[in-house]
């Protein structure tokens, strides 16, 4: 019958090898308040951002996006709506992160087995912990780069165009934006340049939004007829 493994103490430790152990064992019980701290820290510096970002924002520029032209003002409200999201789950991560989730802590007898078990918990909540300060930065900046997007819309985007003038007569039909009417005369500023008509010579008058094409400036079709004068 063959005898089994055989156990017998290793070396000693030596003096090296307790101070390895103990500041192992002071690395995992200090590095939860550690991650803590650090949260606190993103939080303060992300908030400072933000702070910073708005003052700028206000500072000047654009305020109303009914004068963009479309689709820019759907573009600006979808943006603000996915900064306002990624700053919702920025903010719950990060306060995960420094104050952890609202849990109960289960009373230990002080035994060893249970201090070891709280050091494991511990260390399992730390990882949490940097798991969820790490989304919270990623999330603010996603939140910070939409609003960038957001104000950058705002103020730099394509203005809506005024309605613009569809003015008929016998001869034929121009459509521009009115510069001035001066001598009973008309003057109207169009793609090709300024054009002058003389009211007496005006046989339809109306609004559209947008001119038509040139071809079909004579059709009924592309835009409605502007109601004929008396």
């Amino acid at each position: 019958m063959t005898a089994g493994p055989r156990v017998t103490p290793g070396p000693a430790a030596t003096p090296a090898d307790r101070r390895a152990a103990r500041r192992a064992q002071d690395l995992l019980a200090r590095e939860l308040p550690r991650v803590r701290e650090a949260a606190h820290a993103w939080r303060n510096g992300l908030a400072g951002l933000f702070v910073g970002l708005l003052g700028f924002g206000l500072v000047k520029g654009r305020t109303d996006v009914s004068k963009l032209a479309p689709p820019y003002g759907a573009l600006v409200g979808a943006a603000l709506l996915l900064s306002l999201l990624c700053g919702t789950v920025a903010v719950l991560h990060l306060l995960r992160a420094a104050h952890g989730a609202p849990r109960t802590v289960p009373l230990t007898t002080g035994t060893g087995a249970d201090a070891a078990l709280l050091h494991a918990q511990d260390h399992l909540e730390t990882l949490r912990s940097v798991r969820a300060l790490r989304l919270g930065v990623a999330h603010t900046l996603l939140c910070a780069a939409a609003l960038v997007t957001a104000v950058a819309l705002t103020w730099y985007g394509p203005v809506r165009e005024a309605p613009r003038l569809l003015v008929r007569t016998a001869a034929a039909d121009f459509c521009g934006q009115p510069v001035r009417v001066a001598d009973g005369r008309l003057t109207l500023k169009t793609s090709t340049g300024e054009v002058t008509v003389s009211l007496a010579d005006v046989v339809g008058l109306g609004a559209v939004d947008t001119c038509p094409a040139p071809a079909a400036r004579g059709a009924e079709k592309p835009v409605a007829s502007p109601p004929r004068l008396s």
